[in-house]
């Protein structure tokens, strides 16, 4: 896996554990080592993400794990605001449909962690933002 230069999310000493399933992990990466010119802040977090992660069996992801096709509920601690949305790949995604992709900020910050947990994630404004993620349905 890629080292990256620092970003915001490696500063994070709280971050929780995250879990990838094994079938999708190297998929991820690939998506992320190809969008790293395009995109970097996020693709730079999913590959933080995925060199940090547990890379487990499906059937071995602990129970309410986020993954591709979840459905995930969550609160914007900023706002108080809550929100329901799917995890998918780039081309499903669509927003007015709640489904968001996983190279977004968002979406590369809620891969492989589980209801219950808050994570950090930084906007394309650089503003840091914190979600509690509340339910999580997996596919």
């Amino acid at each position: 896996m890629q080292t990256s230069t620092t970003t915001f999310h490696e500063t994070q000493s709280h971050d929780p554990a995250v879990f990838i399933d094994r079938a999708i992990a190297e998929q991820l990466e690939n998506l992320a080592r190809a969008n790293l010119v395009r995109n970097p802040i996020v693709a730079n977090r999913l590959l933080d993400e995925i060199d940090r992660a547990l890379i487990v069996c499906r059937s071995e992801l602990p129970p309410d794990t986020i993954t591709i096709g979840s459905e995930v509920t969550f609160r914007d601690n900023a706002t108080g605001n809550m929100q329901t949305v799917a995890l998918v790949m780039p081309a499903e995604a669509d927003i007015s449909a709640r489904r968001i992709s996983i190279m977004t900020p968002v979406g590369a910050a809620l891969i492989g962690i589980a209801k219950g947990e808050t994570i950090w994630w930084q906007t394309p404004d650089h503003e840091v933002r914190e979600l509690t993620i509340h339910d999580v349905v997996t596919p």
